[in-house]
């Protein structure tokens, strides 16, 4: 496994992490964010929709999942309201898991047991007026490789 850190300051530099995520992912490709609330893991996905050619991108929370029509095609999960795995898999999650997508989860470890083996894992601390430390760790070659790149 790699890991790699970097710190965002300002909103600003956690939708330009997000940018540059987006643009070098591969579908199918999974980034599983954690961190606690007001930790900026919506901002990162934000950045990610933009770099995709989203106007508008809102934490998923009470639908679970928003899908965006975007080239590839962005599906955003929240697992926050999620009470375990089943509850996740119960919706079709495997079914999601064989899209030409990138799926990016927030509150991902409330579901770990249900994640892909391969994965980006992007744990962010800090909130309010703190800046950020994002901590990410590549499960699998290719997000190895991501890694060197972002």
């Amino acid at each position: 496994m790699k890991e790699k850190r970097f710190v965002c300051k300002q909103e600003s530099d956690m939708l330009a992490l997000g940018g540059r995520l987006a643009s070098l992912l591969t579908p199918p490709a999974f980034v599983a964010l954690h961190g606690g609330l007001g930790a900026g893991k919506t901002a990162l996905v934000r950045g990610m929709g933009q770099r995709l050619g989203v106007d508008a991108v809102s934490s998923p929370t009470f639908t679970i999942v928003q899908e965006y029509d975007t080239q590839p095609k962005l599906l955003h999960f929240d697992a926050y309201r999620l009470a375990d795995a089943d509850e996740l898999l119960a919706i079709g999650f495997t079914d999601y898991l064989c899209e030409d997508a990138i799926l990016v989860m927030e509150w991902a470890e409330l579901v770990e047991s249900a994640l892909p083996a391969q994965r980006l894992e992007l744990t962010i601390e800090g909130s309010g007026d703190q800046a950020r430390s994002v901590r990410a760790l590549a499960r699998g070659r290719a997000y190895e490789r991501l890694l060197e790149q972002l």
